[in-house]
């Protein structure tokens, strides 16, 4: 079925108004009560406090806050009621998520409410969470009139009300188009779901692998690698061509190197670097700044050069696997250390002293090797981008976003009108 017949079909010779958001809901923007500490309080009575830090990037919804501040401090706020909707009008800006509570929002926040005569909340999630507002935004923001999300430019964003004379009706075919939709993202739940249990069997299991009796070795990184080094601390000048940059934003949670994003260096620069900052296969990344304590095993020897967020070691392979090494570096064990070694307040950090001094448990190399093949066919199951469940759920995800983009595509006035046709 093409598109436009989809279309036909669904609204079957319905009228569709675009109409202002701003017109068919109270759009606000969040407010802070000063000073913020005045009014923070452990009391039961306390109204949740919703944050930018409160919300799950993975979630449509805010469930709770880690804290809560006095009626008085509320009413200084912007006080919202559970089925609400709130977006972020600063970082992250654009992303909708619902209210599963009563609370208040500080003026990091705009707030979308009263709205229910006109639209079904599922509804407008899904089209709000659209390829087409998102890019909206971008293209507002990045217009140089605005500087963030205000709630003006909310009030604006048109919204497509399906047979607006009916509201029984329209609320009808919203509900329809929600019943589809929320299809796809149960589907996609009940796969993440499933990668959850199965990450934590994986950590469990890894725990336990890497968990031995005092008669095991604990050996400092300083010994186990042949040169512990980190990126250059002079920022090199960017080409627009050469050898890919690598910072600390490019290193994904599935202990990957993201190039798509990199930027680069010129052959000479990298040319320059002592050796023991050029990754080669069998190297360890490891971040040790900000987002610290992710490791990468580089397993081929692409070129590359790196910031100093990043520390490269390289194993001797007569004492510890480079593999192996790369796994201990997940286990609770050594998180637990680089936790409790990295120092700063602003941005953690583990200096390279620290690393060297880090230590990690050394079984027979027999014993490594066997570790290593059980928690290989682990990782392909859970982080691999291209096999098991991560893959499927990035499927899904895309078909996701396809339908949801074809049925929130309603006619405007100045476009051909599918609707009226015969």
């Amino acid at each position: 079925m093409s598109d436009v017949t989809f279309m036909e079909t669904l609204l079957d010779g319905i009228d569709v108004m675009w109409r202002p958001l701003g017109e068919v809901a109270k759009v606000q923007r969040g407010a802070s009560p000063r000073p913020i500490s005045k009014y923070i309080t452990d009391e039961v009575g306390g109204v949740p406090w919703i944050k930018i830090g409160d919300t799950d990037p993975g979630s449509k919804y805010v469930e709770g806050t880690a804290q809560r501040i006095t009626l008085e401090g509320a009413s200084k706020s912007r006080v919202l009621k559970k089925g609400d909707f709130i977006l972020s009008n600063s970082m992250s800006f654009g992303r909708p998520y619902i209210l599963n509570i009563d609370g208040a929002i500080h003026d990091g926040w705009a707030s979308i409410s009263n709205f229910s005569d006109h639209l079904d909340s599922s509804f407008l999630y899904h089209f709000l969470s659209s390829h087409q507002v998102q890019s909206y935004w971008i293209t507002k923001i990045n217009s140089g009139s605005v500087s963030n999300l205000n709630s003006e430019l909310i009030k604006a964003l048109e919204i497509p009300i399906p047979c607006p004379s009916n509201p029984t009706k329209s609320l009808e075919i919203q509900g329809e188009i929600v019943r589809i939709l929320d299809a796809f993202t149960e589907l996609t739940a009940e796969l993440t779901a499933e990668l959850t249990a199965r990450k934590k069997q994986y950590n469990y299991y890894r725990d336990q692998l890497l968990s031995f009796e005092d008669g095991v070795p604990r050996i400092p990184l300083s010994l186990c690698c042949e040169s512990i080094a980190d990126g250059d601390h002079q920022a090199p000048q960017k080409t627009d061509a050469g050898v890919p940059f690598i910072t600390i934003s490019d290193v994904s949670a599935t202990n990957q190197i993201d190039f798509s994003n990199a930027r680069f260096v010129s052959e000479s620069y990298y040319n320059n670097l002592d050796s023991k900052r050029k990754a080669r296969t069998n190297d360890i990344l490891y971040t040790v700044v900000g987002s610290f304590g992710i490791p990468i095993h580089i397993d081929s020897d692409t070129k590359f050069a790196f910031q100093r967020h990043i520390a490269i070691l390289r194993p001797n392979a007569s004492i510890v696997n480079p593999k192996y090494l790369y796994h201990a570096f997940r286990s609770s064990e050594v998180v637990k250390q680089a936790h409790s070694v990295a120092a700063g307040a602003a941005q953690k950090t583990i200096t390279l002293t620290a690393l060297n001094r880090m230590k990690v448990a050394v079984p027979p190399m027999i014993e490594q090797i066997r570790i290593v093949s059980i928690l290989d066919k682990f990782d392909a199951l859970t982080n691999s981008i291209t096999q098991g469940l991560p893959r499927e759920i990035e499927l899904r995800q895309k078909q996701y976003e396809y339908y949801r983009d074809l049925l929130l595509s309603f006619p405007k006035s100045d476009e051909v009108d599918i609707a009226s046709k015969p």
